[in-house]
């Protein structure tokens, strides 16, 4: 049996009937789709999208790359079980999704994208956006989605749907391939009719898999985890992606091996677990990263091993140091020379504890005495940031993480990417549950904080979601505010204004750069941005789109506003001018070194003092070979 449709229906009929299932648990796979309508898929997959209506629901979005940032938001917060799917025209709207791409695939998170593309037939050759390339015909901006794509496929005639489309859900599904999957769609193609087999729309469910470690791998890490005397854990993202968190408690619990975490794997214990010991790497905590200098094995599970948590490859500084990589990706397991254990993070750590038990290995109570005590040492570190002696002074920006830890729960998240607080939260957010804590720091893409909120209160209704935005990604991409008001997605958004950059000021300070063109301010008799603050009422602009906005001038009012949002069932954003200068509630500064290259040759002293300060911490790296 076969029904007629166009390629466009036929691609959404497929999708709405498309699940995935783990542990028990059974998902729809792609949860709506997002759209930006244009001449490249109006009248293919916005028609298809009028027609399937009651299967496919629709978001109007404003940004093509913040539709992909909500898709992804959405896939985390699902546990990669589900995702959206993103569709629009030819040309800019093909090319904005590219940034998008890369986040979702830096972060192994899976969103379907589906850009509209030239002619297949050619009868006006080129079309309005087309990009002509003279070497190559069968070229067009779309594959500029290929190197940021963990598949892509152009969809040329009717009946390479069907291939394409299976192998697009095989990617999305696989917890290894995982990360945005595009299938490039020509206009023409998608209005076209073909016969459908009925098959090709039967409900199908795609089981993600959990693997099991090797017994020779898993026989060798248990050797290991036996012979060292101070080992540590570092947590990565891939424990909140296997649901582990339980099985990495069990694991700490029964071992007392303290646990660290990456900014993706931060809540995989809870922060008050006896065997928490926070942040690791350059955003780390002291205690994290202590630990790190001395340790004799280092247990990565879940992680990418960035040059953040490695300190560029200065912090694990133990002469005979040795790294056990549980990780579901072979490339991943095999980094720094590790020991891989390719399985599921809560599948190894399973099997890693039940081995342990037989034995009855644990740690020594000095060692767990050592860093239980720098912890507490560090937690006191964090109440003098939060403090605020004076209730109506302008807030810090530890002071505003402050108000907001002192306010919330376990059931709210709390959503940031980019700027100066990353650094700040991973060092004193006190992550009360497995998902409180999103960080996108894979990418770390300004403008993700707003639309991933969108996705994830979408993903979560109950919960209290929160967008925390400096000004700088905040002006980076404002705009799906509008859609959240649309939409009533009833997101809180917490505004920090310092006038610039302050992140990236504070790194061209350190290498030499002396604040060159990082603060919003103007141009002064010198050429330098050194003028008076910009006027701008970021507030104001908020107001215009929509939403409704607090402004908090003090540490009280601050404290009022937040208590006022998070009731809030209307999306709701406060606004906060922090005090930028240094003081002692200030973050406390890096812990950990991070491999910035300083300029070779320069004149002016700043540049020179930094780079002889460079050399000094290029000379405690090491490859772990």
């Amino acid at each position: 049996m076969t029904t007629r449709l166009t390629v466009a229906q036929a691609l959404v009929r497929f999708l709405a009937a498309q699940y995935t299932e783990r542990d028990g648990e059974r998902r729809r796979l792609i949860g709506a789709t997002w759209g930006i309508f244009g001449h490249g898929n109006v009248a293919g997959l916005g028609q298809a999208l009028v027609e399937y209506a009651d299967v496919m629901p629709y978001h109007q979005g404003r940004n093509e790359q913040s539709m992909a940032h909500v898709a992804v938001g959405y896939a985390r917060q699902s546990n990669r079980l589900s995702t959206h799917a993103v569709t629009t025209s030819i040309g800019p709207g093909a090319t904005n999704l590219v940034t998008g791409a890369a986040l979702a695939t830096v972060n192994h998170l899976p969103v379907l994208l589906l850009p509209g593309d030239v002619f297949a037939t050619r009868p006006a050759d080129p079309v309005l956006q087309q990009l002509e390339v003279p070497y190559a015909g069968d070229v067009s901006v779309n594959d500029a989605l290929r190197p940021v794509s963990r598949y892509f496929d152009r969809v040329m005639r009717p009946e390479a749907l069907i291939p394409a489309a299976l192998q697009a859900v095989r990617v999305l599904t696989d917890p290894v391939e995982t990360g945005a999957v595009t299938l490039a769609l020509p206009q023409d193609v998608q209005a076209e009719a073909y016969d459908w087999p009925d098959d090709f729309f039967a409900e199908r469910t795609w089981t993600v898999r959990r693997p099991g470690a090797d017994p020779a791998e898993l026989a060798g890490a248990v050797e290991l985890l036996r012979a060292a005397r101070r080992p540590l854990v570092v947590a990565g993202g891939g424990v909140h992606h296997s649901r582990a968190e339980e099985a990495l408690a069990a694991f700490a619990g029964a071992t007392g091996i303290p646990v660290a975490s990456t900014q993706a794997g931060k809540g995989s214990l809870r922060y008050d677990h006896p065997q928490d010991v926070g942040a690791i790497g350059h955003t780390g905590t002291a205690t994290a990263d202590d630990l790190a200098r001395t340790a004799d094995l280092v247990i990565g599970v879940g992680t990418r091993w960035t040059d953040f948590t490695t300190a560029s490859g200065t912090l694990f500084a133990h002469p005979d140091v040795r790294f056990l990589n549980l990780n579901i990706a072979s490339f991943d397991g095999h980094k720094l020379s590790g020991t891989p254990l390719v399985a599921d993070a809560r599948s190894g750590l399973e099997a890693l504890t039940e081995a342990l038990l037989v034995h009855g290995h644990r740690v020594t109570d000095s060692y767990v005495a050592e860093y239980g005590a720098d912890k507490a040492r560090w937690e006191r570190r964090v109440d003098a940031c939060y403090a605020a002696e004076e209730p109506d002074a302008r807030p810090t920006q530890p002071q505003v993480l402050g108000a907001l830890d002192a306010l919330v729960d376990e059931s709210d998240v709390v959503i940031n990417a980019a700027g100066s607080l990353p650094g700040d939260l991973h060092k004193l957010w006190r992550a009360r549950s497995r998902d409180q804590y999103h960080l996108e720091y894979g990418y770390s893409c300004m403008g993700y904080e707003i639309p991933a909120a969108i996705g994830v209160k979408l993903a979560a209704p109950e919960r209290n979601v929160w967008a925390l935005v400096g000004d700088g990604t905040y002006l980076m991409m404002p705009t799906e505010i509008v859609t959240a008001v649309q939409e009533g997605v009833a997101i809180k958004v917490l505004l920090l204004q310092n006038h610039g950059y302050a992140s990236i000021g504070g790194l061209s300070e350190e290498t030499g750069g002396e604040r060159y063109g990082t603060a919003y301010r103007y141009r002064a008799a010198d050429g330098t941005f050194s003028g008076q603050p910009l006027p701008v009422d970021l507030a104001a602009n908020a107001a215009s789109l929509g939403m409704r906005v607090l402004r908090a001038r003090t540490v009280r009012e601050l404290r009022a506003a937040l208590a006022e949002a998070r009731a809030a069932d209307t999306p709701t954003c406060v606004y906060v001018e922090t005090e930028t200068a240094d003081t002692v509630s200030g973050a406390p500064p890096a812990q950990a070194w991070w491999d910035v290259p300083v300029a070779e040759t320069a004149t002016r002293p700043s540049a020179v003092k930094a780079r002889e300060l460079y050399e000094r911490h290029v000379s405690t790296r090491r490859r772990h070979l």
